[in-house]
């Protein structure tokens, strides 16, 4: 194989599974570098076959994690690409094909990745007696269900896959993988539509996909059509590429606020917007994080949830400088989403207005920060007869067969011991009535 060859997707042969499937491939020990000191002479036909058994273990787990029928390697290595953030994936990402001499590189190595696709494993499997093989090449999913991606997501991998399979030649593959990164994007950022702040072993700040987001429409949340409204405005604009604000969503515990971001993730996601989530305690690592996200062709949302201080915690200070107010402009494919059951951030006190030398500056400290989004949205709780409304519509969304004025009685039991009159409360008696009918 060639694979030593490869200009611009070489990360690819140093994958560990592809260096074993090239192994085999060569009958001899081989990786990118022209050695593979751990690995036995290849006339132990037995270090080959066990190799080969890996092999398809590894790819039958591959597939059942994913959720894929059909060719398994050629599905693997489908994945490979649609994952590879070099120069020329980063560069076609959402905003599809380029121009200049790293196209000419890419052309060569899909010339390359073509003949791993078309290499033929019908000797290698009959010369080693591995009767399994038909497993990688014909692989039946038990479900549908992906651990790893969306089912459009991963439905549109497998598509790539089948037009791989049927190109033609190396120009054509490159131009199907170009249409990808095109529509979705690259990497983690192109196959996931949220992310949260983490730390790897090093201390090195990662961040890393989320892969189970509720799966929220704005139209799932029963009024607010004002709050949803200005939500939406900004959220167009500025993945539009327009002008657009940070943006407060504050008000009563319950009412939906969370909801909106969530639904902002599932409903922009195809236009390049993501969310990355990240808590107070990480606000020290905000400045990391843009620097991973800046030069990205994404829009991004960093979304801090049931955001308040009290008076000791200083954490705001390393959100009012990335706000407004560092000495780098903020990029502007970023913006902040926060949700809050406070008008104002930071948690103030009388006394500190007596007590205070100078009152007025201590008041516009504390104000300083919810002043810096652009865009306050204010949720408050639903009054008797919206929040009857509310318990109607999801009852009728979730078949629940009731006498109206039964179920509005008995909604008015339980929000008196469930926080009141909210969506989340109409949204748990609906839960428990669905429960109790199962």
């Amino acid at each position: 194989m060639r694979d030593y060859e490869l200009l611009v997707y070489n990360n690819i042969c140093l994958d560990e599974l592809v260096s074993h499937m090239i192994y085999i491939m060569e009958g001899s020990p081989y990786d990118f570098l022209g050695s593979r000191d751990d690995v036995v002479s290849p006339s132990d036909n037995d270090a080959v076959r066990n190799t080969a058994f890996e092999c398809v273990s590894r790819l039958v787990e591959f597939g059942a994690s994913h959720g894929i029928s059909g060719n398994l390697w050629h599905h693997y290595l489908t994945m490979l690409l649609v994952n590879d953030e070099n120069g020329y994936s980063r560069a076609c990402e959402i905003v599809g094909p380029i121009s200049g001499s790293i196209v000419d590189a890419v052309v060569h190595d899909m010339g390359i990745i073509r003949e791993l696709f078309d290499y033929d494993f019908s000797v290698m499997s009959d010369k080693l007696g591995l009767t399994v093989w038909n497993l990688v090449e014909d692989y039946r999913a038990s479900s549908e269900e992906s651990r790893i991606y969306n089912s459009r997501i991963r439905s549109r991998i497998c598509e790539l896959t089948v037009r791989f399979e049927e190109s033609k030649s190396a120009e054509e593959m490159k131009d199907n993988l170009t249409m990808f990164y095109k529509e979705y994007g690259v990497g983690r950022f192109g196959l996931h539509k949220a992310f949260r702040v983490d730390r790897d072993h090093d201390g090195s700040v990662m961040i890393v996909p989320i892969l189970n987001i509720a799966h929220v429409k704005l139209d799932d949340l029963v009024g607010y059509e004002m709050a949803k409204k200005r939500l939406t405005d900004n959220t167009e604009a500025f993945v539009s590429g327009r002008k657009a604000n940070n943006c407060l969503l504050y008000g009563d515990a319950g009412t939906g606020k969370s909801s909106c971001i969530k639904a902002i993730a599932n409903e922009y996601f195809d236009r390049g917007l993501r969310v990355i989530e990240i808590y107070k305690h990480q606000f020290e690592d905000l400045n990391s994080v843009i620097a991973q996200i800046k030069n990205r062709n994404y829009k991004f949302i960093i979304y801090m949830d049931d955001l308040s201080f009290e008076d000791f915690e200083i954490e705001y200070k390393y959100l009012k400088a990335v706000i407004e107010g560092d000495l780098e402009k903020k990029p502007r494919n970023v913006l902040i989403y926060a949700t809050s059951n406070r008008r104002h951030l930071i948690n103030e006190k009388f006394s500190e207005r007596n007590d205070s030398v100078h009152m007025e500056d201590t008041m516009q400290e504390k104000f300083s920060l919810s002043a810096r989004f652009g865009c306050s949205i204010y949720f408050g709780k639903p009054d008797k007869k919206e929040f009857q409304n509310i318990v109607r519509v999801l009852a009728k969304r979730n078949d629940i067969d009731m006498p109206e004025d039964e179920l509005l009685a008995e909604a008015a039991k339980w929000e008196l011991y469930h926080g009141g009159m909210t969506g989340r409360s109409a949204q748990q008696f609906i839960d428990h009535l669905a429960g109790m009918k199962e």
